[in-house]
């Protein structure tokens, strides 16, 4: 009796949430361990369709940087990289694009398989991601040296259309990072920028990044459950947050600068890792916040 006591009493402790987040839209991307491993993919699919369910709005970006690099390897196509992007040719995109394609279908797929109703688009469909060529720029000696990367995009705009379409039709949009240009040509787009600009376009209630670490920790080494959007530019300047968080946490201070009520970093390696970061007073990552009280 007393285990059944208390399944009612965590059924109680998301009721405000779910109060307070009807109607709500979050944003969350998906990548990392969470989308490789079986299991957990399954776990992904039951909290988004869940998510819906009660009311809530969310809208998925997806990544597939491995999966992409695997697909070359087999091909034949060497991947190169500058600072941690990848240089995209064009039969690179043209990988990529199929590669995108393929995992966009089988999220739907999984999320259909929960009793959701998902729909799948890249950021051609109705212009949603329009981009142009990223020109990276490095210090190399002192001297600031520019690389063209390819169809390497930045967006330029973000048309929301579609997904509101969708969401009013109780569908959940499944967003694969590809832009288009002006003219017509496809862009890689790194997915955790993709996330962080449709959740300012769609003024999200909160921007949710699924990551493989715990969140972010202090110089000590313990997590920090909450933090200003502050205090994570002082830890970016004082190298605490490492080079492979610096974009994540970059992502959610600009989303918050365009609108975004809460960002989100949080491990997706846990089960339920989004049902608890909403749900419970605790959370399981860091929330990034314009500023602490």
């Amino acid at each position: 009796m007393n285990a059944l006591i208390q399944k009612a009493d965590t059924l109680l402790e998301a009721l405000p949430y779910i109060q307070r987040f009807s109607g709500k839209t979050f944003v969350i991307k998906y990548g990392g361990h969470a989308m490789e491993d079986e299991t957990l993919k399954q776990h992904f699919a039951r909290d988004i369709a869940l998510l819906k369910y009660v009311g809530m709005n969310p809208v998925v970006v997806h990544g597939g940087g491995p999966q992409i690099g695997e697909m070359l390897k087999k091909l034949g196509i060497a991947s190169r990289f500058v600072r941690g992007m990848r240089v995209t040719d064009s039969a690179t995109m043209d990988v990529v694009e199929m590669v995108l394609g393929k995992i966009n279908q089988e999220i739907v797929t999984l999320l259909n398989g929960q009793g959701g109703k998902a729909v799948g688009l890249s950021g051609k469909d109705g212009e949603l991601l329009l981009a142009r060529k990223m020109l990276l720029s490095v210090t190399d000696n002192g001297q600031a040296v520019t690389h063209d990367i390819g169809q390497v995009g930045e967006i330029v705009e973000v048309n929301p259309r579609v997904i509101h379409a969708l969401t009013a039709a109780d569908f959940i949009p499944v967003i694969a990072p590809v832009g288009v240009g002006a003219d017509g040509t496809p862009y890689n787009i790194n997915a955790d920028l993709v996330a962080g600009k449709v959740a300012e376009a769609l003024q999200a209630e909160k921007l949710i990044l699924l990551t493989d670490v715990e969140g972010i920790k202090g110089k000590d080494g313990v997590l920090i459950p909450t933090m200003g959007s502050e205090h994570a530019e002082v830890l970016i300047r004082e190298g605490t947050i490492g080079e492979g968080m610096i974009p994540k946490v970059e992502c959610c201070i600009a989303a918050l600068h365009g609108g975004v009520k809460k960002t989100h970093i949080i491990d997706g390696r846990v089960r339920h890792a989004t049902l608890l970061e909403i749900f419970t007073k605790e959370g399981i990552g860091t929330e990034v916040v314009r500023r602490t009280l």
